[in-house]
């Protein structure tokens, strides 16, 4: 099972991508962010088809 890809706001504005409890990129505009955490969920997606 693969572990969870989400974003999480940080205390100076920016975002925090996370796999699981791993910090993967921080200090991100949310639309950044999100289009990061879109495009590891596609490359996830296909690794486990």
């Amino acid at each position: 099972m693969s572990e969870a890809i989400r974003v999480k706001p940080t205390h100076d504005g920016t975002y925090t991508v996370y796999r699981g409890t791993l910090a993967l990129v921080s200090g991100l505009t949310r639309s950044e962010a999100e289009r990061y955490e879109a495009k590891l969920s596609r490359r996830q997606e296909l690794m486990v088809v």
